[in-house]
């Protein structure tokens, strides 16, 4: 990106947050398809596999019937592909009309790299996106309210997804007072008192390792794999799963 634009690498990250650059770069071109298409193209080289994902192989395994994903990548589209089981791609409202209760929903909900304006990726699109009020927000807000989420992968640093977080545990507490919020769940591969005092006021309860499990891929495996083993044994206890933008 930084080239396109005249500047070197190191330079260019000294100019703003990666959405500002995003921005810029927007501004530069017109719109972000460059971008896109070079983002499209690293992370999905002809040498990189999923059927080697061990965390992609479980989530499908794991049934879930609605995945939300930040991810802009086709990982999870493909790990469905490759272990042979439907699923239905949501990115806009055009894809509501798709949905059939039988089959997996993996909703986009940052976007797609098959569709530009649905990427959300530099500050304008992110603004927008905090608004939660575009037709995906509110499914977002009739899938989750009711019901317990699991979220894996997140960066609690991400403002959106924290902010989504209050959002939802808000929503719930005005629309039913009084009444106990069904618990959600995230994944820290390393334990943080801060962070699960923070999340447990919006209904969120933090699991993490026993152990002192210095690989977080490797935690989220082995957790996923429990998981996965108890959706076997108790398949009335699904609801669903988010997934976070950077991939496993």
């Amino acid at each position: 990106m930084a080239r396109q634009l005249g500047f070197e690498p190191e330079e260019y990250r000294q100019y703003g947050s990666a959405l500002a650059l995003a921005e810029y770069f927007r501004l530069q071109h017109g719109n972000i398809g460059p971008l896109r298409s070079w983002m499209d193209r690293q992370w999905h080289a002809p040498d990189m596999s999923v059927a080697s994902s061990r965390v992609h192989e479980l989530i499908v395994r794991g049934n879930f019937k609605i995945i939300y994903t930040t991810n802009y990548d086709r990982w999870l589209e493909n790990a469905f592909e490759h272990h042979r089981r439907e699923f239905i791609k949501v990115v806009s409202v055009a894809d509501l009309a798709r949905i059939r209760r039988d089959v997996t929903q993996i909703v986009k909900f940052h976007g797609d790299f098959e569709n530009d304006d649905s990427i959300v990726l530099d500050e304008t699109s992110y603004f927008r996106r905090l608004d939660f009020e575009s037709p995906l927000d509110i499914k977002l807000r009739a899938d989750v309210l009711g019901r317990s989420v699991l979220f894996i992968g997140y960066s609690l640093a991400d403002i959106n997804i924290r902010y989504l977080f209050y959002k939802l545990a808000r929503l719930w507490h005005t629309s039913v007072p009084g009444v106990p919020q069904p618990p959600s769940y995230i994944f820290l591969p390393v334990r943080n008192p801060v962070q699960q005092a923070v999340l447990a006021q919006w209904g969120i309860q933090a699991i993490s390792p026993d152990g002192d499990e210095d690989d977080p891929s490797a935690a989220l495996v082995a957790f996923m794999e429990e998981v996965v083993g108890a959706e076997v044994r108790a398949p009335d206890a699904r609801n669903g799963a988010s997934r976070r933008k950077n991939r496993s």
